[in-house]
C-alpha cells in the first residue's frame, strides 16, 4: 500500500501546523493512500555534530540514537511520499525540524544520496506574519537535495492561536490542493511501476 508519512516540527501538537497536514491526510487518505504522521516538534532533537561517523558507518542511520532522528529516516525510506511541517520560529523552521533537516540530510549523504530518491515530498508552514518563505524555502531544499520530486506549491496557512489557520480559507485550500497533487503523483507513480522498471 503507497504510504505518506509526515513530520510535525511544531512544539503545539494539536496546532495550525498539524491541522494543515490534517487537511492534506484526508485528501490522501480519500484516494486510498495510508497516512501517518510523527511528532518531532517538542521532542529535544538535535542538530548534526558533524563527526562524520555516519560515512564511517554508512549503515542508514545517525551515531547519536538517544532521540527521534533515526526512527524518522527509517519512516522516510518506508515512505512513499514525505510531508515536512513546521510553523515558522523567529523566521524559520523550529530547531527540532533542523535538527530532522540536518541529520537525515546528512545520513541519506553517506549513504550514497539515494535513501530518499524518487519519493514525493512537499511542506507545510503556519505563519503569523513574515518568515513563511523562508521556512518553506529551508524544508524545499531538503527535499530537493535529497532527490525527492515536489509536486507543485507548498502550503502556507496564517494563524497565530491554536485553531486560527482554520480561518485562513486559502490556507486550506492550498493544503487540500497539494494532498490532492500528492495523491495523484502517487498514483501515477505506482501505475507507472507496474509497467516499466522506474
Amino acid at each position: 500500500m503507497v504510504k505518506v508519512i509526515a513530520f510535525n516540527g511544531s512544539p503545539r501538537k494539536d496546532g495550525n501546523t498539524s491541522i494543515l497536514i490534517g487537511h492534506m491526510f484526508e485528501e490522501l487518505e480519500n484516494e486510498g493512500i495510508e497516512t501517518e504522521l510523527i511528532q518531532v516538534g517538542g521532542k529535544n532533537v538535535r542538530g548534526c555534530t558533524a563527526c562524520m561517523e555516519c560515512f564511517e558507518n554508512k549503515d542508514g542511520h545517525c551515531i547519536l540514537d538517544d532521540d527521534i532522528v533515526n526512527h524518522c529516516i527509517d519512516a522516510m525510506v518506508e515512505a512513499d511520499g514525505v510531508i515536512l511541517g513546521s510553523p515558522v520560529y523567529f523566521l524559520d523552521v523550529t530547531a527540532e525540524m533542523k535538527g530532522l533537516i540536518e541529520r537525515a540530510g546528512f545520513v541519506s549523504m553517506a549513504n550514497g544520496g539515494g535513501l530518499y530518491r524518487r519519493k514525493v515530498g512537499t511542506a507545510v508552514t503556519a505563519v503569523r506574519r513574515a518568515g513563511g518563505v523562508r521556512t518553506l524555502d529551508s524544508m524545499l531544499h531538503f527535499l530537493l537535495a535529497t532527490g525527492m520530486i515536489v509536486p507543485g506549491f507548498p502550503v502556507l496557512g496564517v494563524g497565530r492561536e491554536i485553531g486560527d489557520v482554520n480561518k485562513d480559507e486559502e490556507g486550506l485550500a492550498r493544503a487540500r490542493d497539494a494532498g490532492k497533487n500528492m495523491a495523484w503523483l502517487l498514483k501515477m507513480m505506482e501505475k507507472a511501476k507496474g509497467s516499466q522498471h522506474l
